[in-house]
């Protein structure tokens, strides 16, 4: 029997809608990785893009546990020598949440072409309203993603 391979015009999209409030901010970009890579299909292909579009709503009431809230440091540079910037996830949870989510979810996917593709594919806001209501999203169902604390 031969191993069957999808075609980039076979593959069909969806899109789900995730509500972050009270999540756990790695057990929750770990379900949003599954969704991005498409590995729940059951014609996942690893060179493709089989995956589906991600909604996150409510970025700001994220969570961490233990004391990863102070610890936790989210690092970036500038480009120039001595451009690193470094901020505690207390403060980037306050001034920008979407970061948190958007990094989390970065950290696991391919680190390539189609790393960077998947992540197009994610969209994160604060609060419940978002522009995306014409694609119709719907909210995954718990036997494929379950998003439990």
């Amino acid at each position: 029997m031969k191993t069957y391979f999808a075609k980039p015009q076979e593959i069909e999209k969806k899109w789900y809608l995730i509500d972050a409030s009270g999540k756990v901010l790695g057990r929750l970009a770990t379900k949003i990785a599954t969704l991005l890579l498409g590995k729940r299909k059951p014609f996942f292909t690893p060179y493709l893009d089989c995956g589906d579009y991600v909604i996150v709503t409510n970025a700001e009431k994220v969570r961490l546990t233990g004391k990863k809230l102070k610890q936790k440091i989210a690092y970036r540079h500038s480009g120039y020598p001595r451009g690193d910037k470094y901020t505690p996830y207390e403060k980037l949870l306050k001034e920008n949440p979407e970061r948190a989510i958007y990094l989390a979810v970065k950290g696991m996917l391919p680190k390539n072409k189609l790393g960077r593709k998947l992540l197009t594919k994610l969209k994160v806001y604060q609060g419940n309203v978002h522009p995306h209501q014409p694609q119709q999203p719907t909210v995954p169902d718990g036997r494929q993603v379950e998003l439990r604390d």
